[in-house]
Formats: structure tokens, C-alpha cells, sequence
């Protein structure tokens, strides 16, 4: 069986605007399935949809088609919330308008359905900002919401697609960097404890072990306690040896000094987030005292187990090392507005979040000054390895 592209690896699309604007006729229509549900009844989308699809000559993309912006009410309220979860996600907005030009060129009529057009029109403008104060790439759709007969002309599809190819992000995307070229041989250190899904690897693992084969590079896959036999069997020393965080001192112990060493989790941090200010902020922990804050924060949402490293191994080492360090735990898309009761944030590889969603999360700690690493670092500092270990560039 195939693995099919991750959510995490795709090119995230949200599909942004009023009430009643279209938008979901327009996520059907760029799916060509009726996906999500359609009606002239205003707030008929609440959590956001989402949808995986390939498009030729860019590649896995994901849809997300979203309530509301002026939604109203105290459901209303909280559904705007879930859109605006959704634009931290996003690598593209598209923007659907819901009005007629007119109402732009000061042609209105006194009366209350041009008065509400132009209230439209003014929260368009106001939405819009908005995400283009995210740093989002927006592609602006104009209609009116009397008249979606425009979908039927299926260039539009095209249109809207090939604006897509052109502001996709390309950038980086390599888990291993530098650091795997042709002929590497890496070992991969994974711990089989009882938070390993039964008969299957976790993601970071599996999508690290198919960039070494991609790269023509040769992978050994051993559990810590073969590391020492491996290196003594091995005719060629190895080329880079990646751990799980949690072994990471047993590893550093066994471990030749001349080979390079890292962490799944350390790799992701570069992968998907701001790895330079992850490693700055380690500088946060010397400072860590009894009632300290910490906020760690986990994008998985499977329930905490008995060796759970974000909510049981990185706390106990904080607290045996610095003290009644008090600490909260968000999961999933949950993330405070207000960082700024927070000494330091800790999160976790994010592999199940695209580098958008990370960086938008990075974004609001250094523009609230707070400090914010990851897992695998964390580990590192608190290990006293952090110096030694090889950071991705």
C-alpha cells in the first residue's frame, strides 16, 4: 500500500470571506465534488473543511474552505475563531468578494441593501488586510452574490490554479539538508517504547527514511541498544547518526566524537520552523526558577500515555533541574493570543503541522518577546549536549 501525501507536506489554501460570499461553491467547484455543503442560509459553514488534492505542474495541495468572517452571536463569535485558526495555516488565501463594484465607485442607492453592501464592501477591506498583515499571498476573487453563474465557465478553474503555480511557496523543504548527500550512510535511532504505534513507524521516521533512499543515501535502522553492536559491525564509519530526542544522552555516550549527531525532532524544527530563534532561546532556560511559566505545546492530538515526552519526560527534567517550574499544555490548533505570562514556549517537531502553521506560532512569540523552542533542543540544553550535537542550516 502507498502512503499517501501527508496534510503536514501539502500547500495549504484557505478559502477566506463574508457570509454567504460563495465560498463553498467555490471549494466544491475547484474540487469538482460537491465536498462541502451549500446554502443560502448565511453561517451554514462552521468548522473548517478540508480537502487533499494534486495540482498538475505544482503538486499536493490542501483546501480549506471557511466560515465566515462576520459571523455573529456567540456561536458566530467562535466560529470566526476557527477561521482565523485556519489562516495561520494557510501558505495562500484566496479572498472571494461579495459584492458588486459599484459600491466601490460610490454609485449607491439610499437604501438598506446598498447601506449593507457598502458595511460588505468595508469588512472586505478590513479582512483583507488582515491577512495580508500575515505575510499571506492573496488571490482576490470578485462576484456578486447574486450571480455564481461564473463557475460554470470552467477556465476559471484555470485561472485561479495557474495564480496558485505562481505565488506557491518552493522554498527549502529538505528534512536532512546538507548533511545526506549520495553514498551517506546514516544510522536512525528509534526507541520502540510504548508510545511507537503498533506495527508502524511515526511520520517524522518514515518521511526521514524515504528522503535518504530519494537521496540515493543507505539507512541502518536499529533500536539504542544495537547502537554499540551496529558501530563495531559496520566496515564504514557512518556519515551522520539521527536519535530520538529522548535517548539523546545514551546515544551521545556510545557515539564516536568525530560523528555528527542530531534528533528526528531537531530536524523538523528546521524543517518547519524558525531553527536560529529555537536555539537563541535557550538562553531562556538559564533564567528558569520556581513558579516560572512554560507553555508546551503539542500539534498531535492523541491522548497523553505513561511516557509521554510533552507531558511527562520534558516536565520532569524542567522541574528536577529548575525548580517547581509551573507549566501548561495546549494540543492540537489550540494557541493563547496573550504569550506574554510565558517565561518560554516549548513545542513539540511539528510534524503534523505545515512550516505556515509553525511560523505564524514563531511569529507571535518574537513580535510578544518570548522566547520559544522545540523538543529536540530542549533536550539537548537540558542534557548539557546542545553545543555538541550538529543544528541542520
Amino acid at each position: 500500500m502507498t502512503m499517501k501525501t501527508p496534510n503536514s507536506n501539502r500547500i495549504h489554501i484557505g478559502i477566506f470571506g463574508l457570509r454567504n460570499a460563495g465560498k463553498s461553491t467555490l471549494f466544491n467547484y475547484l474540487l469538482d465534488q460537491e465536498t462541502s455543503l451549500v446554502s443560502d442560509h448565511p453561517g451554514t459553514t462552521t468548522d473548517a473543511v478540508q480537502k487533499a488534492m494534486e495540482i498538475h505542474g505544482l503538486g499536493p495541495v490542501l483546501f480549506i474552505d471557511t466560515a465566515g468572517l462576520d459571523d455573529v452571536g456567540d456561536l458566530g463569535e467562535k466560529r470566526i475563531e476557527k477561521t482565523r485558526q485556519a489562516m495561520d495555516k494557510c501558505d495562500i488565501a484566496i479572498y472571494l468578494h461579495s459584492t458588486d463594484e459599484k459600491c466601490k465607485n460610490g454609485n449607491i442607492l439610499d437604501n438598506d441593501e446598498n447601506k449593507r453592501e457598502v458595511e460588505r464592501v468595508r469588512l472586505d477591506e478590513k479582512f483583507l488586510s488582515e491577512l495580508k498583515l500575515k505575510d499571506i499571498p492573496v488571490i482576490e476573487v470578485k462576484i456578486s452574490e447574486k450571480n455564481i453563474d461564473w463557475l460554470k465557465n470552467s477556465k476559471l478553474r484555470d485561472e485561479i490554479f495557474d495564480d496558485i503555480r505562481k505565488i506557491a511557496p518552493r522554498g527549502e523543504n529538505e528534512i536532512t539538508k546538507n548533511l545526506v548527500n549520495k553514498g551517506s550512510l546514516v544510522i536512525l535511532v528509534m526507541p520502540q517504547d510504548s508510545q511507537a504505534p503498533n506495527g508502524r513507524l511515526i511520520l517524522p521516521q518514515v518521511q526521514t527514511i524515504r528522503e535518504i533512499l530519494d537521496k540515493k543515501a543507505m539507512s541502518l535502522c536499529i533500536t539504542p541498544e544495537n547502537l554499540d553492536t551496529a558501530l563495531k559491525s559496520l566496515s564504514k564509519k557512518p556519515d551522520l547518526v539521527i536519535t530520538d530526542s529522548q535517548v539523546f544522552d545514551k546515544v551521545y555516550e556510545i557515539l564516536p566524537k568525530d560523528i555528527k549527531l542530531t534528533s528526528f525532532s531537531i530536524l523538523f524544527a528546521a524543517l518547519k520552523g524558525d531553527i536560529d530563534y529555537f536555539v537563541k532561546s535557550t538562553e531562556a532556560f538559564e533564567k528558569l526558577r520556581d513558579n516560572s511559566k512554560v507553555l508546551i505545546c503539542e500539534a498531535c492530538t492523541h491522548p497523553p500515555m505513561e511516557e509521554d515526552i510533552g507531558t511527562i519526560k520534558i516536565p520532569n527534567m524542567l522541574k528536577k533541574k529548575y525548580g517547581n517550574v509551573d507549566i501548561n499544555f495546549v494540543r492540537g490548533s489550540d494557541f493563547p493570543d496573550d504569550l506574554r505570562e510565558y517565561d518560554l514556549i516549548i513545542h513539540c517537531g511539528s510534524c503534523m503541522f505545515n512550516r505556515a502553521h509553525v511560523i505564524s506560532r514563531v511569529k507571535r512569540a518574537k513580535e510578544q518577546g518570548v522566547p520559544m523552542t522545540n523538543y529536540g533542543i530542549t533536550i539537548a540544553k537540558v542534557k548539557g549536549i546542545l553545543g555538541k550535537v550538529t543544528i541542520p542550516k
